[in-house]
C-alpha cells in the first residue's frame, strides 16, 4: 500500500457479503457532505480550521466513545467536506482494543487525539442505551444524524435553509493488518497537508 489511493480502497463495494460489521476490529470510515459542499471550515497552510459546523462534527465524533460501549477513539480528521476516521470496535464491556498485529490479542489503545476537549458545550440528545453490539452502520448513522441535527439548529436560528447535509451512505474499509493501519493513519493525518490533491477537494 505504498501508493495508497482512497478512491480504490474506500469503495462501498468492498464490503464483504455476510461479514458481521458489529465484530470487534478496526474500520476505516469516510463520510461525505452532500455535493461535496465545504461545510466544516477550510484548510489554511496545511491545517484544518474548523468553523462552528466543524466543531459540531468534531465534538460528536469524540462523544461516540461515550455513546457506544464498543467504540474506542482512534485517528480521525474533520476535513472541509468530509470526515475520515478509524473506528475501533471492541467486544462490549472489554475495555480493550484489537491489536492490528494480532486479531486474537487485544491491547490497551492510547490513540485518541491529544487535542481532545470535553469542555465544548454540547446540548444534543443522548441516544438510548444500547442493548446489543452496535454495528458500524449503527454508529455512522447515529453520528450523521446528530451532526445534521446540531447544524440544523444553527441554520434555523438564522432563518436559513440547510438542505440535505450528508451524502447517502458512507465508505468503509476493514483494516486487516499493521501495515494497512499505519498507511491509513498516515493518510488521515496528512489529509490537510495534501488537501488540494484530494479526490474530495472543492474550492
Amino acid at each position: 500500500m505504498k501508493n495508497y489511493n482512497p478512491q480504490i480502497h474506500n469503495r462501498r463495494s468492498i464490503r464483504l457479503k455476510g461479514y458481521d460489521y458489529s465484530k470487534a476490529g478496526l474500520y476505516f470510515i469516510t463520510i461525505c457532505c452532500q455535493d461535496r459542499i465545504n461545510r466544516f471550515g477550510e484548510v489554511i497552510n496545511g491545517e484544518m480550521i474548523l468553523n462552528e459546523f466543524g466543531l459540531i462534527a468534531y465534538n460528536e465524533w469524540i462523544k461516540l466513545a461515550k455513546r457506544f460501549s464498543n467504540f474506542e477513539l482512534d485517528v480521525f480528521q474533520i476535513m472541509p467536506n468530509h470526515i475520515h476516521g478509524i473506528i475501533s470496535l471492541l467486544p462490549v464491556g472489554s475495555g480493550l482494543a484489537p491489536d492490528p498485529k494480532n486479531n486474537d490479542a487485544p491491547v490497551w489503545s492510547g490513540l485518541a487525539p491529544d487535542h481532545f476537549d470535553e469542555g465544548q458545550p454540547q446540548g444534543l440528545p443522548q441516544p438510548e442505551p444500547q442493548q446489543k453490539n452496535p454495528s458500524i452502520s449503527d454508529i455512522v448513522g447515529a453520528y450523521k444524524s446528530l451532526v445534521a441535527n446540531g447544524c440544523l439548529e444553527i441554520y434555523k436560528s438564522r432563518d436559513e435553509v440547510m438542505g440535505k447535509f450528508w451524502q447517502r451512505n458512507y465508505y468503509e474499509h476493514i483494516i486487516r493488518n499493521e501495515l494497512a493501519y499505519n498507511n491509513i493513519s498516515e493518510y488521515i493525518i496528512n489529509n490537510p497537508i495534501k488537501w488540494e490533491e484530494d479526490k474530495f477537494y472543492m474550492k
